[in-house]
């Protein structure tokens, strides 16, 4: 069981990882984590640009789950079916339980499958412990609290670590 910090690619923002992408590596299911990742944390409903993402990875034969460790699923249970997505709450990454879980409600492996995550030290290393695409983006809305900035600071190392080993653009 793999566990690397690194992701394979680091974006910018979820809405840079196209469908072309996606389809070169084999990729017909999308786990994504939702907090900084898809919307800011206190982010109430998913916006338009989020919505029109989503409908295109699905046109395009892309299943899509948002993959979370939030401990109240209220938010996201909300947020998910608003959506129109399923949600595997209670992910407990960086376990590889929870994306196990996902994958096997989706009928897909992990050679078709890729984690997109803001984190290292929970969706990075969930994906690479349970062998996907490990995916990674900036913090949407940026690090709030001390604490998370702490966190994003330290994650600089592993995602030059990611570019410089050629896999920093897509």
């Amino acid at each position: 069981m793999p566990i690397s910090l690194i992701p394979k690619q680091v974006f910018d923002r979820y809405g840079d990882i196209t469908v072309d992408y996606l389809k070169a590596r084999g990729i017909t299911l999308l786990l994504s984590d939702l907090d900084f990742t898809l919307a800011a944390k206190k982010t109430r409903r998913p916006d338009q640009e989020l919505r029109d993402w989503i409908a295109l990875l699905a046109d395009n034969g892309i299943a899509f789950m948002i993959v979370s460790n939030n401990r109240s699923g209220k938010r996201v249970t909300e947020f998910c079916a608003d959506l129109g997505v399923p949600y595997q709450g209670h992910a407990k990454k960086p376990s590889p339980k929870g994306l196990e879980a996902a994958m096997e409600r989706a009928g897909r492996d992990r050679r078709h499958t890729a984690m997109l995550g803001d984190k290292l030290l929970t969706d990075v290393l969930a994906a690479n412990r349970a062998g996907v695409l490990a995916l990674m983006v900036e913090p949407v809305g940026g690090a709030v609290t001390f604490w998370q900035k702490v966190l994003h600071a330290m994650q600089a190392p592993f995602k030059a670590a990611c570019r410089r080993r050629g896999a920093g653009k897509p």
